[in-house]
């Protein structure tokens, strides 16, 4: 345990070196800066990094009420106990009205190690109950944005879903699809306690629903970390792609196949993820009349949520698509 700091606003050197031997009974180690006079004491308190404040009440030209003042006002959240021998009862019910911890008259001077103690053991309830209600504040804060992302998200699918729907039951077969890929992506997370994430976990999220085993899929690459961000809009293009090899691509014939490779390109201006979609053994591919939802879908998200770039390809051996992004650590 770290020594205890200990501002002392004593003028008398005998008073003080008693109040130090009292202490040192404590079951605590400490370091004791001494006050004499309003200067040093403002001077202490400005210097900051002290734990606890003992102060006497009756000082040349300055008093216990103008310390307990400039405390309250420089060290707001530092306990602050009087040991006096001029402290009556009244002035102590007042004095802790304003804000003192505690009192310690000097004829009981027995009483102070244990008067520090539990000054020094509620300050620390103190500040933890703080940094719980912070963090709490925080997760609040979090979530609500988190929700609204989402809840943003869900709308931007909805909308294109139903533009490219032919009726309300290919509308509803395809929204919940996607609803269902943006769920899995956020169960992943929820695993992580909504942190980092892997490139292969993520890939392995998303085609599942597609092969349960991740048959006809041949997943290969280096550990990339992936914040929520990046990893939710992965997750939404790996299930477009997926869902569009197994409507017309690869994953439509038994002898189909997927090749899914991502590595980390260094260079001299930051360091690129090159993720590699490449289907094979499929039906002949024909490039359609006009860009659908998947596709429009990759675009976007490489674009906007990842910072990158993506480049859709209809080989006749099989589509394939590239999606170039910063590394996002």
């Amino acid at each position: 345990m770290s020594k205890v700091r200990i501002l002392m606003l004593e003028d008398s050197a005998l008073d003080a070196d008693l109040i130090v031997q009292q202490l040192r009974k404590g079951d605590f180690a400490f370091d004791v800066v001494r006050a004499t006079d309003r200067d040093t004491y403002i001077a202490a308190l400005e210097n900051g990094g002290c734990d606890v404040i003992l102060s006497d009440y009756s000082l040349p030209s300055f008093d216990g009420a103008a310390a307990l003042e400039l405390a309250r006002e420089k060290a707001p959240k530092t306990p602050f106990i009087f040991v006096s021998g001029v402290l009556g009862e009244d002035f102590a019910v007042e004095s802790l009205k304003q804000g003192a911890t505690d009192y310690v008259l000097k004829q009981r001077l027995t009483r102070l190690p244990s008067a520090v103690a539990r000054a020094l053991s509620e300050a620390r309830e103190k500040a933890e109950l703080e940094a719980a209600e912070q963090q709490m504040k925080l997760l609040v804060a979090e979530l609500s944005h988190r929700v609204k992302n989402t809840l943003a998200t869900v709308v931007a699918i909805s909308r294109l879903t139903l533009k490219r729907s032919r009726s309300l039951e290919e509308f509803d077969k395809a929204f919940s699809a996607r609803l269902q890929a943006l769920s899995q992506a956020h169960t992943l997370l929820f695993r992580t306690n909504w942190g980092e994430t892997d490139m292969q976990q993520v890939m392995e999220q998303a085609l599942k629903p597609f092969r349960s085993d991740l048959d006809g899929f041949h997943l290969a690459g280096e550990p990339v970390p992936l914040p929520p961000k990046p990893a939710l809009a992965l997750t939404m293009m790996l299930h477009e792609l997926a869902t569009n090899a197994a409507k017309y691509g690869a994953l439509s014939k038994p002898s189909g196949a997927v090749d899914v490779d991502w590595k980390v390109e260094r260079n001299g201006h930051g360091d690129m993820v090159r993720l590699t979609w490449q289907e094979r053994g499929g039906p002949k591919v024909l490039a359609p009349e006009r860009k659908g939802f998947g596709h429009a879908l990759i675009e976007r998200s490489s674009h906007y949520e990842l910072d990158g770039e993506a480049d859709i390809r209809f080989e006749e051996d099989g589509l394939k698509a590239e999606i170039l992004f910063p590394a996002p650590y």
